[in-house]
């Protein structure tokens, strides 16, 4: 999700909105197949405020509307309040008829059955399935079921480094294994300075960098029929070797562990951190006063080798889908809107704006996403990406496992040792409360 926001999920009322699978949200629009004079659209939060993103959008909306005499009202809610909306509304039945939703919560919306599924005869609708990157719509619900929604903005981790910070320590290119990481990262981390920045209270980015790393120790966190597996050897080591970067290597700095709200970013930009890991971060790095040239990106680390599938996998499958409530009084229009926002034209135009990568195959391959940090993200989007467990509960394993790395974050800033058995104790508690 674009910036890391948290995806604040609430267990219960998860549990609440699977109980009512079928109770949609309902548009309050007025608008109707016969009549569809108005949509109601729930956009996320992706630029650097909300009234950026409404200046951004209604341009775009009054096109659309120019377009198909179908007026978009729009709101723009922030991540914080997003996912809790989406479940109120599901069982309210009082929604939007088209909305953003993070695509790491795709299943567990799809499981409430208030969402339209997208498959071939609404892909048809919208220019066909082929259109869209396979990996994209791999994050947009349960495989072997029509995805809950449609890829709109796709988004990579890359290892962002800070190349004044490099020069002065004497290093000459990026790591591209964890060893060498950890080696540049104790070069640099003296006096104040450090080698990574971490953002340990931001549960999200918690579960995204441990997932990717229990892929290259061989761990999935749930087994194919998705019961939750956080205690498997793979799924402790990926969480050990996180941790450790603070508590062994001493490459972060100890307050790192409170930080959620992109600060890691900002030690980057003042020179007090030479390396994070993040998504799309240019934009970000030039609101605190970067030039481009003061930065680079090159994919996240592998434990060996290149960067790959299975145990190369270097970044979760991240961005933003865009869904239908199923019981919208305006489902013609809502698919015109999709179509519409999906369109090369807009894709090219949106992804641009909020330094993403378009997850339509023919507006990906466009110039402008060919500067030098958004290949990195394109590239590892089309080789090395995976989506996270596309399974009912991953917004509660995001909430569980994400608490318990929060935690272990707090002991390894507290000087407590961060072993194998309590990185498996914290796991298992978590374990125990997906199963309460």
């Amino acid at each position: 999700m674009r910036h890391l926001r948290a995806a604040s999920a609430v267990t219960l009322a998860l549990s609440i909105a699977v109980a009512a699978t079928g109770c949609g949200g309902g548009t309050t629009s007025g608008g109707s197949n016969e009549s569809p004079k108005t949509l109601t659209y729930w956009a996320s939060n992706q630029g650097p405020s909300i009234e950026a993103d409404k200046k951004i959008l209604t341009p775009e909306l009054k096109k659309f509307e120019k377009e198909t005499g179908i007026k978009v009202k729009l709101e723009v809610v922030p991540w914080a309040d997003l996912l809790n909306r989406i479940l109120a509304a599901t069982t309210s039945g009082q929604g939007p008829d088209v909305l953003n939703i993070g695509n790491t919560w795709s299943a567990s919306l799809q499981a409430t059955g208030a969402l339209l599924p997208w498959d071939d005869k609404n892909f048809q609708a919208i220019g066909g399935r082929d259109r869209f990157v396979d990996s994209a719509v791999a994050s947009a619900g349960k495989e072997g079921e029509p995805p809950a929604a449609v890829p709109l903005y796709s988004l990579a981790y890359a290892l962002y480094y800070n190349k004044k910070m490099f020069a002065e320590a004497g290093v000459e290119k990026p790591p591209a294994t964890w060893d060498e990481l950890v080696a540049t990262g104790k070069k640099i981390s003296k006096v104040g300075k450090w080698g990574l920045g971490a953002e340990g209270g931001n549960l999200s980015n918690n579960i995204h960098q441990t997932f990717v790393l229990g892929q290259q120790h061989g761990a999935d966190f749930f087994d194919k029929d998705g019961k939750a597996t956080f205690t498997s050897d793979g799924a402790v080591a990926a969480v050990k070797q996180y941790i450790d970067f603070m508590a062994e290597d001493k490459i972060i700095a100890p307050g790192n562990a409170e930080y959620a709200q992109n600060q890691s970013l900002t030690d980057f930009a003042k020179g007090k951190t030479a390396m994070v890991l993040w998504q799309a971060a240019a934009s970000t790095f030039a609101a605190q006063g970067m030039k481009p040239e003061d930065w680079g990106a090159a994919p996240v680390p592998v434990p060996s080798g290149a960067p790959g599938t299975g145990q190369q996998v270097n970044s979760m499958v991240a961005g933003i889908n865009m869904a239908v409530f199923k019981n919208t009084k305006n489902i013609d229009g809502a698919k015109k809107f999709v179509k519409f926002m999906t369109s090369d034209a807009e894709q090219k135009l949106l992804n641009k704006t909020y330094g993403s990568i378009p997850p339509v195959k023919a507006a990906q391959a466009d110039a402008a996403f060919g500067a030098p940090d958004l290949k990195v993200l394109r590239d590892t989007l089309a080789t090395s990406a995976a989506p996270l467990p596309q399974v009912p509960n991953e917004s509660q394993f995001e909430t569980a496992v994400g608490t318990a790395v929060k935690e272990l974050w707090a002991d390894a800033a507290a000087g407590r040792p961060v072993t194998e058995a309590s990185v498996k104790e914290r796991l298992e508690k978590a374990q125990q409360t997906m199963q309460q």
